[in-house]
């Protein structure tokens, strides 16, 4: 990780849920705990599933934990901030 970056990154081993995902690799991201992106439903562009009682689950998602996870959230953020307004 880049020292210039280092506010793109945080991970907490001490966790009881660490690791929430399966990504494999040493790389895990816990910045984005809960995904800013789960408001997004089916546009977040995540590796997620509609259980049947209509929840939306992304234990299957990784985005938000992997290397690259970061930049990706922040890309969509305009949308969530559009999906906020009045």
């Amino acid at each position: 990780m880049n020292e210039a970056n280092r506010y793109q990154y945080f991970s907490n081993t001490a966790c009881e849920y660490f690791p929430c995902h399966k990504l494999g690799g040493d790389y895990f991201n816990c910045l984005f705990c809960y995904c800013p992106l789960y408001a997004l439903g089916d546009q977040c562009g995540g590796n997620f599933e509609y259980l049947p009682n209509g929840v939306k689950s992304c234990m299957n998602c990784g985005i938000p934990h992997s290397e690259k996870g970061y930049d990706y959230v922040m890309s969509k953020i305009g949308e969530i901030i559009e999906m906020s307004k009045k």
